[in-house]
């Protein structure tokens, strides 16, 4: 089985989910999305997989959502993947896909149910 997270090592969350990953056996390809975050359509197809529109899964608390106006309604789904990509701190983390899955690590045993 092939699994993938989302990473954040500096994220409590994310390193809870990986250690349950690792617990569970499984030793996911790593994707430190700050340092090289997903392409749209990488990004699209995982919104797809949750079920998630992009304001779903965005940090809504973070100061570029604000300063970039992202609660704004007028933003197509399209600008709001193409902000996360430019700003990818937007992502919540941890995500876990697994074959054509994927689930948000919040709380960590969330990503249990897509193994």
């Amino acid at each position: 089985m092939s699994v993938t997270i989302w990473h954040n090592p500096r994220c409590s969350k994310s390193r809870s989910t990986m250690d349950l990953l690792l617990d569970k056996g499984i030793t996911p390809k790593i994707l430190l999305y700050l340092e090289m975050p997903p392409s749209a359509d990488e990004l699209d197809q995982v919104l797809t997989m949750l079920g998630k529109s992009p304001r779903d899964i965005m940090r809504t608390n973070e100061a570029v959502f604000k300063e970039l106006g992202l609660e704004n309604p007028k933003h197509t789904r399209d600008d709001l993947i193409e902000a996360m990509i430019s700003h990818p701190i937007l992502i919540e983390r941890p995500i876990v896909v697994s074959g054509n899955k994927a689930a948000i690590g919040r709380p960590p045993e969330s990503v249990l149910g897509i193994l």
